[in-house]
């Protein structure tokens, strides 16, 4: 686990903690304790999506120690146990048991098919859970009532996509979507048809799998030969191999990669043939420079690293941690005892939660009526070798 020295330390304090409350000393739950607040962290650093999850757990391991260093939340430090499930729905369902028998109070997760698997546990132990997952079913309040989605869900993405096809195409463009293929892929499929049919556009769709383990668009590419755009719902490593590919071939299609496509890692790995290429991506990358960036670049070259290395998951990673520390911090501001129940409370009820301009157009906000923190997305391309925004704040 690529976790700072600190946050282990910070865990060793937290056993402690532990073992003087079973002996009939503080309980950690209360709004008078100064023990550690723990947290369980549900990551994919190894697995299918490990070229950006492993960022994003850094992210998350790097706000922790930022806070931590600053004397932690009220005086009391956040004791993270950060964990690899690479990926396998079973090892998450795994660290999620032994993260409720450890006592945690929120639960900071990674995938949409094991946030989707683990929602119903969730919400019976009232265990706030922050995912890099933006599946649009986890908006559902009833069935997920402590699932927060700190971004536009992918079915927004989706749908700004075509509003941009539809607007740069004038009309009569063919969209294919190549999607993983896992629920996390298949996420903004039927929702994309959706919006076509409801916004009357003249975009002829269809969708496609991407075989596990593919490393060569050839087949695919010949099935979506006409297509004009080609929209990603993937990460990173599948959508720059198909990029080259595309260029290979001399095609002249353009990828429009959603969120986990669209980053740093895209244009590194597929070169010149990232050139051109569109990204909806809701977090900002550091290169766009907002002014919720600076604490970022204050603690990586506080601690010797290079901000240009930060790719925009890791920045997705510091945010998501961010919100839920913020709902954590008004749960104690407010003299409430740390439970799941108050934390969720706190979250609905305190208002916009500011990320200087990084998240959508800079607000997260929930409701007791909607867990959705934002619907805006920047759109950008690939320009020059960089992440270059198009437009910021946009809305589907």
């Amino acid at each position: 686990m690529k976790t700072p020295r600190h946050l282990k330390v910070i865990g060793a304090l937290a056993a402690g903690s532990f073992v003087l409350s079973a002996c009939g000393g503080d309980d950690v739950t209360s709004a008078d304790s100064d023990a550690p607040i723990k947290i369980g962290g549900i990551m994919d650093e190894s697995g299918a999506t490990g070229d950006v999850g492993a960022p994003y757990s850094d992210g998350v391991a790097a706000y922790v120690d930022y806070i931590n260093e600053d004397g932690g939340i009220n005086g009391r430090e956040i004791d993270a146990d950060l964990n690899d499930y690479a990926y396998e729905i079973p090892q998450a369902e795994d660290l999620y048991r032994r993260y409720v028998s450890d006592g945690v109070v929120a639960v900071m997760g990674w995938g949409t098919g094991d946030t989707e698997a683990l929602r119903t546990k969730v919400a019976n132990d009232e265990l706030p859970f922050i995912s890099g997952s933006f599946s649009e079913d986890l908006t559902d309040i009833e069935s997920s009532p402590y699932n927060f989605l700190i971004a536009p869900t992918y079915s927004d993405q989706m749908r700004i996509a075509l509003n941009w096809v539809a607007e740069e195409s004038g009309g009569g463009a063919e969209v294919a979507v190549l999607h993983n293929d896992s629920p996390f892929g298949t996420s903004p499929v039927s929702d994309g048809e959706a919006w076509i049919e409801e916004q009357g556009f003249d975009i002829e769709y269809s969708a496609h799998p991407i075989p596990s383990g593919t490393t060569n668009f050839a087949g695919l590419l010949s099935q979506v030969s006409s297509a004009d755009y080609i929209v990603v719902q993937d990460v990173a490593a599948p959508c720059s191999q198909l990029a080259r590919d595309i260029e290979n071939q001399g095609g002249d299609q353009t990828i429009i990669g959603l969120n986990w496509c669209s980053s740093e890692l895209f244009i590194t790995s597929a070169g010149e043939a990232a050139e051109g290429h569109m990204m909806i991506q809701p977090i900002a990358p550091l290169a766009a420079e907002k002014p919720g960036h600076e604490q970022i670049v204050d603690y990586v070259e506080a601690n010797g690293e290079n901000p240009d290395e930060k790719v925009v998951s890791y920045v997705q990673g510091w945010y998501a941690m961010h919100i839920m520390a913020e709902g954590i911090r008004h749960t104690l501001d407010e003299g409430n005892d740390l439970t799941g129940a108050n934390i969720r409370e706190s979250l609905e009820t305190m208002g916009p939660i500011e990320t200087g301009e990084v998240i959508g157009e800079g607000p997260v906000e929930f409701s007791t009526e909607s867990h959705r923190g934002s619907s805006s997305s920047g759109i950008y391309t690939v320009e020059n070798g960089e992440m270059t925004e198009v437009e910021a704040g946009v809305q589907p």
